[in-house]
């Protein structure tokens, strides 16, 4: 996929997914809003979306997912964003991604696995609360 992109055009990809890692939700929603697609993924399966929720940015979660991330995608090793939330201990947004539908089963690991094996007591009673 990458050979038919020019450079500029890596360069601007690379900036979407430094901005979600970042957590600059402003920046980001904006080229969202002006077209940019929001299951934008990355050459290891990372979309914006699983990003912003490795990195505990749950404003920029929140903000992916009311334009339309598909919280169920899984990057190359199986990891979803509300399992990189869940590893991240990040309550704000496993709270908004349960609340858009995420199955905590869902990936490999799950969110559930991911809680029981790094002992994230919280974690685990937020997932089966939610």
């Amino acid at each position: 996929m990458t050979d038919d992109l020019d450079a500029e055009t890596l360069a601007f990809a690379h900036r979407m997914f430094d901005l979600a890692r970042a957590g600059s939700t402003e920046e980001l929603a904006g080229q969202l809003d002006a077209g940019l697609p929001v299951n934008l993924t990355n050459d290891k399966g990372d979309t914006l979306l699983i990003l912003a929720a490795y990195h505990s940015h749950p404003e920029t979660v929140v903000a992916l997912l009311s334009r339309g991330a598909d919280h169920s995608r899984a990057n190359d090793r199986g990891q979803t964003a509300l399992a990189a939330a869940v590893f991240r201990s990040s309550t704000e947004a496993v709270r908004a991604l349960l609340a858009s539908g995420a199955n905590p089963a869902h990936g490999d690991p799950s969110a559930l696995e991911t809680a029981e094996f790094f002992e994230l007591t919280e974690m685990a009673e937020l997932l089966h609360a939610g």
